[in-house]
């Protein structure tokens, strides 16, 4: 099946909340006399300082979701297609915000992305869908970092990695991801009888299973080769059951897209490397 496409609604990604542009204004990439903010740690506040980038912002991307039903056949392995659309439109939306917040400070990318699901006592139905970030920008080359579309990077990697990344003459392009939401088949009453004294792979639930983290991963694939990506680092897959009950399970894969650098843009070989300091306390 083929990736789903981003959402087209005009009432999507491009709305920002007046509050954002206060918040903005008074950052250290909007105006001369900002402050930067960032969810950096201060190691990692040194290390982009060795790697040439500056934080301009700590920026962030919303979006609050009711996800509908669909039910799946009882007996029956299948995607439902309704809620992968959902979840995957969700997570769009808030990725883009976050972006285009990137984009308003002139950043060259994102690092430190997270993208996490909280619920509310006032919405029980809805999903809220969050995407964070720091926007950074090089200090000496502006712009040659950026993603090939000329937007702001976006990474889930640490500043450690990120170090390392640009060292081997990579950047990163995108974070991606790619999601399913399956229903896994129940078994009959019969069915759990038979099998309550046997040692046996439970061949359904392995088919289901399988299938689903599949599509994930593909879809995963299928927006890195669009970005123009050469690969993905920092895979990983994860399996939450949110709001649906016990068979209807979201399979999440993300990890950070990466291309190689022009010779030129490489970080020196003068440049520190980072080290690891390891305690002698038990």
């Amino acid at each position: 099946m083929p990736p789903f496409a981003p959402p087209t609604s005009q009432d999507g990604p491009a709305w920002e909340p007046p509050a954002a542009d206060s918040r903005l204004a008074k950052t250290a990439g909007a105006s001369p006399s900002g402050v930067f903010t960032s969810d950096l740690s201060v190691s990692e506040y040194v290390l982009l300082g060795e790697a040439g980038f500056e934080p301009l912002g700590f920026v962030v991307g919303s979006s609050i979701y009711h996800v509908g039903l669909q039910i799946g056949r009882w007996g029956r392995n299948q995607e439902l297609q309704v809620l992968t659309q959902a979840m995957y439109n969700a997570r769009e939306f808030a990725m883009a915000r976050m972006r285009a917040e990137a984009d308003h400070l002139g950043a060259d990318g994102i690092v430190g992305v997270q993208l996490r699901i909280q619920m509310y006592a006032w919405g029980q139905s809805c999903l809220e869908f969050v995407a964070t970030g720091t926007a950074v920008r090089h200090l000496a080359e502006q712009g040659a970092h950026r993603a090939p579309d000329g937007k702001a990077f976006t990474s889930d990697l640490s500043a450690q990695d990120f170090f390392r990344l640009l060292a081997a003459g990579a950047v990163p392009v995108a974070f991606v991801l790619g999601t399913c939401v399956y229903h896994i088949a129940h078994r009959s009453i019969l069915q759990s009888l038979r099998q309550a004294y046997q040692n046996q792979e439970m061949m359904q639930f392995t088919q289901g299973v399988y299938e689903a983290r599949e599509l994930a991963l593909d879809r995963m694939q299928a927006e890195a080769a669009q970005v123009g990506a050469s690969g993905i680092v920092g895979v990983t897959v994860e399996v939450k059951n949110h709001v649906w009950g016990e068979h209807a399970t979201e399979f999440l894969a993300t990890g950070t897209a990466v291309r190689r650098l022009d010779a030129e843009h490489k970080l020196p070989e003068t440049t520190p490397k980072p080290t690891f300091t390891l305690g002698l306390d038990h």
